[in-house]
């Protein structure tokens, strides 16, 4: 049984009683890369858009462009009268920290990142665990012996995501080559999809026939390179196996779509809490995406040792180090 690895379908429309709609005025911030990149922010929009779908309630929003936008948008939410905003992405914890303060009876969920409020929600994800599961079937799907990842901006939450798909790659075998480069140390990192595809072309000409791409919409380069010169990718947080069917091995889920629904609808419910709600596989925060497009690629030995290390990540017989413990990934 693999449930813990499947895309959760949307869930059918629910009736709530009129006066819960009253309680409730949501918004959210999207950070760079726009709502739209088929990746992390969009994760998000897919959990509010389900949301708005169930409940009829409608949600303000503001794309961030500029890093400077990030806390005048919160600010303007919170004075509109918005009681729970969703903060998207790491880069929005400073602007979180200072609006949060300012506005103490309007809740924040924070997506990405830390910050110790009263107010504030913060969900993260042991991203390490998803990808030891991805860099399993990479290790299983190469023929060359030699795979590849592309990250966004070199920060260490990607090189968590490095780290644990190093370790999954490894656990089949230590001898197999893990190539790695990022894409840029600014925000410009996560949205330049052809310096995505040329660091992918540049992994497959010193022999990786894999690439795992956490780059936000710089991955997408990645995957189109893969498609283009024959060989497999592997994608991040939303699904991404339907890009390029038959060229995408998995994507590696990041249950972002399932903790904005979550924000809203705890909100709406009145069971929002503050404090840090982590996810990883056992919460089914993060996994791989098995459907129609790549059910083709995988074999049964593939998602059998797929389950088994997702069993052994869950008893604790599998430790995933997270390299944002100490920066360091195990040798």
């Amino acid at each position: 049984m693999i449930r813990a690895l499947f895309v959760t379908a949307v869930a059918a429309a629910v009736s709530l009683p009129a006066a819960f709609a009253q309680e409730i005025s949501p918004a959210v911030v999207f950070d760079m890369g726009g709502k739209f990149d088929r990746s992390f922010n969009e994760g998000i929009y897919n959990g509010i858009e389900r949301f708005r779908e169930q409940t009829g309630i409608e949600y303000d929003e503001f794309e961030v462009t500029n890093e400077t936008q990030r806390e005048q948008a919160l600010r303007r939410m919170a004075r509109a009268g918005h009681n729970i905003i969703i903060a998207v992405g790491f880069a929005q914890a400073p602007a979180v920290e200072t609006v949060a303060a300012e506005f103490p009876d309007v809740n924040f969920t924070l997506i990405d990142s830390v910050v110790d409020l009263p107010n504030v929600q913060s969900v993260i994800f042991k991203e390490q665990e998803g990808s030891f599961l991805v860099g399993i079937m990479a290790a299983m799907a190469s023929e060359t012996g030699s795979v590849g990842f592309v990250g966004g901006m070199d920060i260490p939450l990607i090189r968590a995501f490095a780290c644990g798909y190093e370790q999954g790659v490894h656990w089949v075998d230590p001898e197999i080559e893990v190539i790695q480069n990022m894409t840029g140390t600014t925000p410009a990192a996560w949205s330049d999809p052809t310096r995505g595809g040329e660091l992918a072309r540049s992994q497959f000409d010193r022999g990786a026939d894999v690439v795992f791409a956490a780059a936000g919409a710089s991955g997408l380069g990645s995957l189109q390179a893969a498609a283009d010169d024959g060989y497999l990718s592997i994608g991040v947080d939303s699904n991404q196996n339907h890009l390029h069917p038959g060229s995408v091995l998995t994507s590696m889920l990041k249950r972002v779509d399932l903790a904005a629904y979550n924000a809203f609808m705890d909100s709406l419910e009145g069971t929002w809490q503050p404090g840090v709600i982590n996810l990883g596989v056992a919460e089914e925060g993060v996994g791989v995406a098995i459907d129609e497009n790549n059910w083709g690629l995988l074999t049964p030995e593939m998602i059998n040792a797929v389950n088994s290390a997702t069993i052994g990540i869950i008893n604790g017989e599998i430790e995933v180090v997270d390299y944002r413990a100490d920066n360091a990934c195990p040798e």
